[in-house]
């Protein structure tokens, strides 16, 4: 069999069985406190078949993750037209809510301040779709937005997940909101 081994069905489908493991037992019990033999039983298969998808937990849990920084981009880009400063797109409101449930994970991989595996990968997501977006637009400095903008995102969320903004997930998005759209219409030039 040639090409991607990713691209395999088989390799998405024991994936995804890993990937859903590691979130029903990180419901039960911290990221920390999982084991690879444990959790591979878990998900029906052997602790080989683990290593050959992911090196460690960590990767298993931030590729698990990984759809939630997705969530995130998507959300944050989820209008279209001038954005409203005073509503958030309801995407974003969602997204906030939809974290609840698997936070203690998420903690873990975003630390405060949006450092942590998942916060480097929600803020290289996030700073390309952020420039890429402004470019097309051909507003100034897309670098610079963008890098602010999923800098303040990255780190808004790793804090209000830390409980260093203790808001509602609603008034978290729409406060976060009012920043991204303030930092989109600051004159740089």
């Amino acid at each position: 069999m040639t090409g991607d081994p990713a691209a395999d069905p088989r390799t998405a489908r024991t994936r995804a069985r890993l990937r859903q493991a590691l979130l029903d037992a990180c419901a039960e019990h911290p990221l920390e406190e999982l084991g690879v033999a444990a959790l591979a039983r878990r998900a029906g298969m052997g602790r080989a078949t683990f290593y050959l998808h992911y090196p460690d937990l960590q990767a298993l849990a931030v590729d698990a993750c990984a759809e939630v920084v997705r969530d995130a981009v998507d959300a944050l880009h989820a209008w279209r037209g001038t954005p409203d400063p005073r509503i958030p797109p309801p995407a974003l409101t969602t997204f906030f809510t939809g974290l609840v449930p698997h936070a203690a994970l998420y903690r873990t991989l975003l630390r405060p301040g949006g450092s942590g595996p998942l916060g480097e990968l929600l803020h290289r997501e996030l700073r390309e779709r952020s420039r890429t977006e402004r470019a097309l637009a051909g507003a100034p400095e897309p670098d610079l937005i963008a890098s602010a903008v999923a800098a303040a995102f990255a780190g808004v969320l790793a804090d209000w997940l830390h409980g260093l903004i203790e808001e509602t997930p609603e008034t978290v998005a729409t406060r976060i909101w009012r920043v991204l759209v303030g930092l989109h219409r600051i004159p740089v030039v």
